[in-house]
């Protein structure tokens, strides 16, 4: 490792730089500077570390061509790029308009699940109704049955009851008969044995009543 402080002038010499080319390069390399006696500017720098080739002077035919030849390389990288760039385009529309049916078929897909959960709750409403009138039509059901029953007992009652009403028409009628038969027969006198059969019938009549009271009271 050798140390030299040189100047700009001693140091482009030596890397085969102009001095320009010198100072700029201690400034970037940010070489340590300090100044001679004389007030010229000195760098230390270790040549050994430097890796710096100098670039050979270039005609103004030679930038030309190899500026000429860097815009065709950088149009044929544009038209690249835009050769590219209509490749994704036609795929980004290709692409957009799966999306756009993809979006459709999803709205129309949401439509239909919706109006199947609709028919699923009316289903299931219509089933609840259903429910529900059978088991009001089964406490109906139980309700006309025991109605028809207690209908045919009071039918039969009924029955027995108007029986009942027309014997007792008829025992009042032959009643009537024997009673206008005593007030007859006692009108107009008659003898013992008149009277022995009106007691029979007194007798009979009261028996016939009895009975007639016993069968109403059963």
């Amino acid at each position: 490792m050798s140390i030299e402080m040189l100047t700009y002038a001693a140091l482009g010499a030596r890397l085969n730089i102009s001095p320009q080319a010198a100072r700029s390069l201690s400034r970037r390399l940010r070489l340590p500077r300090s100044l001679s006696d004389d007030g010229k500017a000195l760098v230390s720098v270790d040549l050994a570390e430097i890796r710096h080739t100098s670039r050979p002077p270039r005609s103004r035919a030679s930038s030309s061509a190899l500026l000429a030849a860097k815009i065709e390389a950088l149009k044929a990288e544009i038209a690249r790029l835009e050769t590219t760039a209509a490749d994704h385009r036609a795929d980004f529309e290709r692409e957009r308009g799966r999306a756009d049916r993809l979006a459709v078929e999803l709205l129309q897909a949401i439509a239909e699940t919706t109006a199947t959960q609709e028919v699923t709750a009316r289903l299931e409403a219509l089933k609840a109704e259903i429910a529900r009138l059978e088991t009001t039509a089964a406490d109906h059901r139980a309700d006309f049955e025991r109605e028809r029953e207690r209908a045919d007992r009071l039918a039969v009652e009924l029955l027995q009851a108007t029986a009942e009403i027309m014997a007792a028409n008829e025992i009042t009628a032959r009643l009537e008969g024997e009673v206008a038969a005593l007030r007859s027969g006692g009108q107009s006198g008659g003898s013992i044995d008149t009277h022995g059969q009106a007691a029979r019938r007194l007798g009979h009549l009261a028996a016939t009543i009895v009975a007639a009271d016993r069968k109403a009271c059963r």
